[in-house]
């Protein structure tokens, strides 16, 4: 198997509320699609999809039964801890629920955790090891 991750689907318990924190809250633009079933966001190399939890786990043919820690976070890397001080104020103002407030890390970073409706954690991380790309502009990709 190649070395490589497509897409991140996360199974939402309603899609509408979660297409509209993804919307407002992160300001992302959702991909243009034929479905009203599924939402995607086109990110930098990956797609990121919110697919009712019930839908993916019939998918999967697993139970949609679950609750606790899902034991994974996403992470959106900055260029600064001012940025991340920056960021998670700005989306905690938007309706993001802080789950930690920024703090220098053990690892040598600087770091703190937001959750979505659905309690997926977003860690927002300066990894100065690991500085995120120059953004090369807005793009709009249609799924069909």
């Amino acid at each position: 198997m190649e070395q490589r991750l497509t897409m991140i689907t996360l199974g939402v318990k309603n899609l509408q509320r979660s297409k509209e924190f993804y919307h407002q809250v992160f300001g992302w633009r959702s991909v243009e699609t034929d479905s009203e079933s599924i939402v995607f966001f086109q990110l930098q190399g990956i797609l990121l999809a919110l697919f009712p939890q019930e839908s993916l786990a019939d998918d999967a043919g697993v139970s949609a039964e679950g609750s606790g820690f899902k034991r994974f976070s996403l992470a959106h890397n900055v260029r600064s801890k001012q940025e991340v001080d920056e960021l998670v104020a700005q989306l905690e103002e938007k309706g993001a629920t802080v789950v930690k407030h920024p703090e220098q890390v053990f690892w040598g970073g600087y770091s703190g955790y937001i959750s979505d409706p659905d309690d997926n954690l977003w860690e927002i991380a300066y990894n100065p090891f690991m500085l995120p790309e120059e953004p090369k502009g807005p793009r709009h990709t249609s799924i069909h």
